[in-house]
């Protein structure tokens, strides 16, 4: 009889979901080791065993991504520093309190790389941040952004970081290669290679002993060379310490159009994808157990950008790159954010737009080095892309998928074209697997349809060995049910035998090759 594929119902579609567990992406079934926000003894307790010179290191894993973006819009007139550190402190200092975690709050880098090359308003800079942050909050809201990402198979997932920690580890070399020079005429005793080679060797170092504050000690070396630049140049006396108040920016409705259409609409994309999707699979990762919700951190991010905005302050958003970067270098609690909050706030109001005579003599080599070190915490996330660790064929085809969703990302440098490959890519394989399935399905359907019964009554089984009792043709089905798919348990037929032992073979040349 011609073999004829029949058409799944709903169900078996459903079913057939749940088992290839293409969507699971919840947290491990542990305790959660995050006392909620209003259990305050806990939280306490829990900062109490964490109190190191690592939590306060933790705290400035993020500071090569912030710094070179905050000076830059400060410069050139786009953002206010004072606003942007104010706020950037406050959201600090509230998200620790509500997750728990070292959960980042950094530049939205697609809005500010734009900004930078078209030369943003600050009011055009107000409207793609504000623009952005509307439609986030409205889909954490609605619920929209789950049903979306209830879809999302983990190769994708770990495909966005894995092409994200190679993004950033280009910017983490670019800053590097600011001052490229080992010696010469040009070389900044400051600010060189030989300072950048220590600075990635003291990292290798003590990569395996995260008791050693290494991104405290390189943040406060920058200081003191920043300090002494400063001193060098005479430009002290453009630092003005005292009370800095920060000032409304309403945007018209031409700077709200030409913020959001040149910059906001290519900001979205990497907003939901790299600072919700991949940011709460990476807690997951990091700290098992603990299971954020997608809706409070699209909530969070609108809430972020829709108030300080409208005061002069950067966009901002929360990341992957920078919870990693804050992981790698020590940070476990929320202890490393009200650290690094109440610095931002006391230097943005003391010194205010001043303290740029200082911060731009940072050293752009620690800079990178700490960026290029972050981002390889964040790519190490990427080496538990699949829930089928036993089986080749799967494992191939989920590598497969989170290949082409980072090489696109890098490729394109853009997260949506990222995800949207390793979407199509995880389908195609998933419709492969179904279709595989339904028709295994259905050609065993059909055997037992149409079995003979057996012509004697001696049986011949798997031992070899032969059985006088009398089969009957229920029962040698009800056998052929009970047994596997390589039915192994009952012999058949020496031409099905054969043709079982052919298709053994095939497959295990596909999964060797």
């Amino acid at each position: 009889m011609p073999y004829r594929l029949r058409l799944p119902s709903r169900h078996q579609i459903i079913e057939f979901i749940k088992e290839d567990k293409w969507t699971k992406t919840q947290a491990v079934d542990v305790p959660n080791p995050v006392p909620p926000c209003w259990d305050l003894k806990a939280r306490a307790h829990r900062m109490r065993e964490h109190l190191s010179l690592r939590e306060f290191s933790g705290s400035l894993g993020d500071i090569g991504t912030l710094v070179p973006i905050l000076i830059s819009l400060t410069v050139q007139g786009s953002a206010s520093l004072t606003s942007s550190l104010f706020f950037g402190g406050l959201w600090n200092i509230l998200t620790g309190f509500y997750y728990g975690i070292p959960m980042c709050v950094q530049p939205m880098k697609s809005i500010a790389a734009i900004a930078l090359t078209n030369k943003f308003t600050p009011g055009e800079l107000a409207g793609a941040g504000l623009g952005v942050s509307a439609i986030v909050f409205f889909l954490g809201v609605s619920r929209l952004l789950w049903l979306i990402t209830r879809f999302v198979p983990l190769p994708v997932v770990k495909g966005l970081q894995l092409g994200t920690c190679f993004q950033l580890c280009k910017k983490g070399v670019d800053l590097v290669k600011t001052h490229p020079a080992f010696w010469g005429d040009s070389i900044i005793w400051s600010d060189n290679l030989w300072w950048a080679c220590s600075a990635f060797l003291l990292v290798l170092f003590v990569y395996e002993r995260r008791r050693v504050p290494v991104a405290l000690l390189i943040f406060i070396l920058g200081v003191v060379f920043a300090l002494a630049q400063t001193g060098v140049h005479h430009q002290f006396g453009q630092v003005h310490p005292g009370a800095h108040f920060v000032h409304p920016v309403v945007p018209t409705a031409k700077e709200f159009r030409t913020g959001f259409l040149s910059a906001g609409l290519g900001q979205l994309p990497l907003t939901l994808l790299n600072s919700v999707v991949a940011l709460a699979a990476l807690s997951r990762e990091l700290f098992p157990g603990y299971d954020p919700s997608m809706t409070h951190i699209t909530v969070s991010i609108g809430v972020m950008n829709l108030v300080g905005c409208f005061l002069g302050s950067m966009p901002f958003c929360h990341g992957s790159g920078g919870l990693a970067g804050q992981y790698f270098f020590g940070a476990r609690t929320e202890l490393s954010l009200y650290f690094l909050g109440a610095i931002k706030i006391i230097i943005g109001v003391v010194f205010g737009e001043s303290l740029l005579a200082i911060l731009k003599w940072f050293p752009s080599s620690f800079l990178g080095v700490m960026l290029f070190m972050a981002s390889i915490e964040l790519g190490l996330v990427a080496r538990n892309f699949t829930h089928h660790e036993h089986d080749e064929k799967r494992r191939r085809q989920d590598f497969v998928v989170l290949l082409a969703t980072a090489a696109a990302l890098v490729g394109f440098s853009h997260d949506g074209l990222g995800f949207l490959t390793g979407m199509i890519t995880g389908l195609v394989f998933w419709f492969h697997r179904f279709i595989n399935a339904n028709g295994e399905v259905s050609e065993v359907d059909t055997h037992h349809t149409h079995s003979p019964a057996p012509s004697s009554e001696s049986v011949l089984l798997s031992d070899g060995t032969k059985t006088g009792t009398k089969l009957t043709t229920t029962t040698v089905s009800a056998l052929d049910i009970v047994a596997d798919h390589s039915y192994s348990s009952v012999a058949r037929t020496d031409s099905y035998s054969a043709q079982a032992r052919t298709q053994k073979a095939q497959t295990a040349m596909e999964n060797c090759c």
